[in-house]
């Protein structure tokens, strides 16, 4: 990272979170309330339990769900000595935990056991004080699932995340190895810096890492023969956002946007934000507040009311064009 003064860059270095004080529960805290630092645009996710004891009487960080109905357990270290001086090993963990929510078979349960007590423990993060924390939990869970088209995929898999701000060769070698076997396991470097008097984390993925010729693959298709599901996870960050689809012009600023199933609507901005009463927020930001989940498929819920379409079919139909046309040139070259 660098610091631009007088058109001179000066380089930040980057710190460890033990030398500005900053401790594992608080990096907890941090993705509790701002997950999407480990979504992207494409995903959709709710955290529905903190530090979740198990029969063992381990305790996983954090707990969510995403828009595939997979639960997701998200383990937090804080910098690499933390992992080195572990006595389970930080994958191994995160592996034991995972299997035991594969035991969860339906919502109830989930509710019931992690996020009935979740709700209770930041009771004053939600609306609807009418309800119980169970019945709260259970409305919600159901809304995020049938938005997202998931109420049959309920838990069918889990999804295991790891955070730390930086990682041991073991660690990834081990997690590289899982993914390759069908065990899916991300890892997040989040590397922090200290400037002005100021803290910047940089939240990027390591693990798995894209291949080069997934740039600007049309993933929206499920139908095409050989795609997985770790195909598409690992494929998302690639796929063009707002800023490219402003400059093909296939939306423009002003257009109005609104949230899907949702009377919420904003105006387009050039930024590729979007101005909401006095406010101009990300796309990201905006739907989240609308939803009231941790972070939101960007593009799957974002309308574009000229057209009726989502983000994510105006731009699929784009890229499929696109890919039509340089076919047909193609062709006429062979021909």
């Amino acid at each position: 990272m660098y610091k631009i003064e007088n058109m001179r860059a000066e380089r930040v270095e980057p710190v460890t979170f033990s030398a500005i004080e900053i401790k594992e529960s608080d990096i907890e805290e941090i993705l509790r309330r701002n997950i999407d630092m480990l979504c992207d645009d494409e995903e959709s996710m709710i955290i529905v339990g903190q530090q979740v004891k198990n029969e063992n009487n381990g305790r996983s960080d954090l707990t969510a769900i995403d828009n595939e109905g997979n639960i997701v357990l998200i383990e937090i270290k804080r910098d690499p000595r933390d992992i080195e001086n572990r006595k389970e090993a930080f994958e191994f963990q995160a592996v034991r935990y995972a299997a035991s929510y594969a035991t969860i078979r339906d919502i109830e349960s989930l509710v019931r056991k992690v996020y009935g007590p979740y709700i209770e423990k930041h009771r004053e993060e939600f609306e609807q004080m009418d309800l119980t924390s169970y019945e709260l939990g259970l409305r919600r869970i159901n809304e995020f699932l049938r938005a997202n088209d998931a109420e049959k995929s309920f838990n069918k898999s889990q999804r295991i995340i790891l955070a730390a701000s930086d990682f041991d060769e073991q660690t990834l070698s081990a997690v590289a190895w899982l993914n390759s076997n069908g065990v899916d396991v991300s890892c997040y470097r989040l590397i922090p810096y200290k400037l002005d008097d100021k803290t910047y984390i940089r939240a990027e993925r390591i693990l798995p890492v894209a291949t080069c010729d997934q740039y600007y693959v049309n993933l929206m298709d499920r139908s095409i023969p050989g795609r997985t599901k770790t195909d598409r996870q690992m494929t998302r960050r690639v796929l063009p956002r707002i800023d490219a689809m402003l400059e093909w012009g296939i939306v423009k600023e002003g257009d109005i946007i609104g949230a899907k199933d949702r009377e919420d609507e904003g105006i387009l901005q050039n930024s590729g934000k979007v101005k909401v009463g006095e406010e101009v927020l990300s796309l990201q930001v905006w739907l989240k507040k609308v939803y009231g989940w941790s972070s939101v498929q960007t593009y799957a819920f974002a309308v574009h009311k000229a057209t009726g379409k989502t983000l994510s079919q105006i731009r699929e139909e784009y890229m499929t064009e696109q890919e039509r046309k340089e076919s047909s040139v193609e062709e006429q070259e062979e021909a």
